[in-house]
C-alpha cells in the first residue's frame, strides 16, 4: 500500500513549486540547445562512450517517461501499466537513437510535457508517497523531480553541443554536491573535505582522506565521472568516484529538503559520515 511517509521528508507546496520551476528551466535550456540539432549532429558521438547524441536524447525521453510512471503511481496508488525494465529500456535506446533529429527532439519534448502535466496534477499530500527506483532504492515522490533535473543537467553536458559544467546553475550545483557527497560518505569514499570556492561552501565528510577544492561545477563534474578539471586542488591523489548516479544516502532526503531553499547563511555542511 502506498501512502504518506514520516514528517522528516514532508515538503511544502512552495518548495515543490521551487524545484519544479528549476526542472522546467533545465528543460528549457536543453530545448534551446536541441532546437538547432541536425541529423548529422544527432549521429555524431556524444561525450559518453559508445553513445551518439541520438542515444542521449532518446535516453532522456525514456527517463522522463519513467519519472512520470513513478509520479502517476504516487498520485493514484496503483501502477499505470507495466513498468519498463532494464532490457526494455535498452532496446528502446538502441532502436530510437538513429531517428531523425526532429523526431528525437519531438519525442523528448512530448515526454517532458507529459511529465510536467503529471507533476501539476499531484495532490500536495501525495508528494511524500514512497516510490522505488528501477535500481531498487526508495525515495519520496518529490525526490523524482531532483532526479529528473540531475538527468537533464548532466546529459545536457554529455551532448557536447556547447553547454558545459560551467553553465550549471549555482543552486543546482549546491544541491547536487550535497546529494552526491552524502552518498559517497555513506560508502566510505576516501574524502575528508570538499571546498567549493566559488560557492563559499564546505562539506566535511571524514577525519581521513583527501581535501579537494575548486569551483563547485568542477567538483561535481569530477564526482559525477565527467572529467577532472585542472582547477581542482587536492592534498592527495584524487580518488576515482564510483559510477554515477548513486542512490541517496540515509538522511539525504532531509538535507535535500533543506537545500530546496539554498540557504547561504550556513555555508559549512558537516555530513557526519565516517567520523571517528
Amino acid at each position: 500500500m502506498y501512502g504518506p511517509v514520516s514528517d522528516i521528508i514532508a515538503i511544502a507546496p512552495a518548495e515543490i513549486a521551487l524545484v519544479l520551476d528549476s526542472v522546467r528551466s533545465s528543460a528549457a535550456r536543453l530545448g534551446t540547445t536541441l532546437d538547432a540539432l541536425t541529423d548529422p549532429q544527432a549521429r555524431e558521438p556524444s561525450a559518453l562512450p559508445d553513445w551518439s547524441r541520438g542515444h542521449v536524447v532518446t535516453h532522456l525521453a525514456r527517463s522522463a517517461d519513467a519519472y512520470r510512471w513513478l509520479l502517476t503511481l504516487a498520485r493514484t496508488g496503483s501502477e499505470p501499466g507495466p513498468r519498463a525494465d532494464a532490457a526494455t529500456l535498452d532496446r528502446a535506446l538502441r532502436e530510437g537513437a538513429g531517428r531523425a533529429a526532429t523526431h528525437l527532439v519531438a519525442d523528448l519534448n512530448r515526454s517532458l510535457d507529459l511529465l510536467f502535466d503529471e507533476a501539476a496534477a499531484m495532490p500536495v499530500d501525495r508528494w511524500t508517497t514512497p516510490v522505488t527506483a528501477l535500481a531498487g532504492w526508495h525515495h519520496p515522490a518529490w525526490f523524482t523531480l531532483h532526479r529528473c533535473r540531475r538527468e537533464l543537467e548532466t546529459h545536457h553536458v554529455d551532448l557536447n553541443l556547447g553547454y558545459t559544467t560551467a553553465d550549471w546553475p549555482a543552486d543546482y550545483v549546491t544541491w547536487a554536491l550535497n546529494d552526491t557527497l552524502a552518498a559517497l560518505a555513506a560508502q566510505h569514499f576516501p574524502l575528508a573535505r570538499i571546498e567549493a570556492v566559488d560557492l563559499d561552501r564546505t562539506w566535511n565528510l571524514s577525519s581521513t582522506g583527501a581535501t579537494v577544492s575548486g569551483p563547485g561545477h568542477a567538483l561535481l563534474a569530477w564526482l559525477g565521472g565527467r572529467g577532472t578539471d585542472p582547477q581542482l586542488r587536492s592534498d592527495l591523489p584524487l580518488p576515482t568516484p564510483p559510477r554515477w548516479p548513486l542512490p541517496p544516502a540515509p538522511g539525504v532526503m532531509a538535507t535535500s529538503k533543506l537545500l530546496l531553499g539554498y540557504d547561504t547563511a550556513n555555508p559549512g555542511i558537516d555530513l557526519g559520515f565516517g567520523q571517528a
